[in-house]
C-alpha cells in the first residue's frame, strides 16, 4: 500500500513537472510566433520563415525543447519525485521511531508511577507496623515497670508498717518505763501496771497517725 502511494505520488510529481515545462515552452514559443507573424511586416529579416536559416532555427529551438522536456520529464523529475519519497519516507520513518519511544516513554513513566505508589503504600505500612510494634514494647515495659512499681511499693509500705510497729512497741516501752520511774520517784510507791500500760497506749494512740 505504502509503495503503491509512493508510484502515485512520484506520477503526480512528473505529470505536474512535465505540464510545467510545457507550459513554459509554449509561453516561451508565443512572443517568437508573434514576432514571427509580425516579422514581414516590420520586415525584421530574423524572423522571415521564407529564410532557410529562420526555419532551422525553430527547428532546432523545438528540438532543444523537446530534448529538455524528455531530460525533465525521464530523469531530473523522477530523480526529485524519488528524493521526495525518500525524505518522506525517512520523516514517517522517524515519526514511527518518535511514536514507539513516547509509548515506551509513557509506559516507562506508568511503571515508574505505579512502582513509586506500591513503595509508598509499603513505606507507610512499614512504618505502621513499626509504630504499632513500638507502641505495643512501651505498653509492655510501662506495665513491667508498673508492676515493679507495684511489687516494691507494697514490700515498702510492709517494711515502713513493720518499722513503724517496732517503733510504737519500743516507745510504748520506753514509755511506760519512764512513767513507771517517773511515778515511783514522785510518789515513792509503783504503780500499778496494767494501769500504766492503759495510759500509755491511749496516749500513743492519740498521737500516732493511723
Amino acid at each position: 500500500m505504502a509503495h503503491w502511494q509512493k508510484l502515485t505520488e512520484e506520477r503526480r510529481v512528473s505529470a505536474r513537472s512535465a505540464l510545467a515545462v510545457l507550459v513554459g515552452a509554449v509561453l516561451v514559443s508565443l512572443p517568437l510566433l508573434a514576432m514571427a507573424s509580425e516579422a514581414p511586416k516590420k520586415g525584421m529579416p530574423q524572423l522571415d520563415f521564407a529564410n532557410p536559416l529562420t526555419k532551422s532555427q525553430v527547428i532546432w529551438g523545438a528540438g532543444i525543447f523537446l530534448v529538455l522536456y524528455l531530460l525533465l520529464s525521464r530523469w531530473a523529475l523522477p530523480q526529485v519525485a524519488s528524493v521526495l519519497a525518500e525524505r518522506t519516507a525517512k520523516i514517517r520513518g522517524d515519526l514511527d521511531v518518535a511514536r514507539s519511544a513516547k509509548a515506551t516513554a509513557d509506559a516507562a513513566v506508568a511503571e515508574l508511577t505505579e512502582a513509586t505508589q506500591r513503595a509508598r503504600v509499603e513505606a507507610q505500612a512499614a512504618i505502621n507496623r513499626a509504630s504499632d510494634r513500638a507502641k505495643q514494647a512501651a505498653a509492655e515495659q510501662a506495665a513491667e515497670l508498673n508492676a515493679r512499681l507495684d511489687v516494691q511499693l507494697a514490700s515498702a509500705e510492709t517494711r515502713i508498717a513493720a518499722a513503724r510497729s517496732s517503733a510504737v512497741h519500743a516507745l510504748r516501752t520506753v514509755a511506760r518505763d519512764t512513767a513507771d520511774t517517773v511515778i515511783t520517784r514522785l510518789t515513792g510507791t509503783r504503780p500499778d501496771t496494767a494501769t500504766v500500760d492503759r495510759a500509755v497506749a491511749h496516749a500513743l494512740a492519740a498521737r500516732t497517725p493511723i
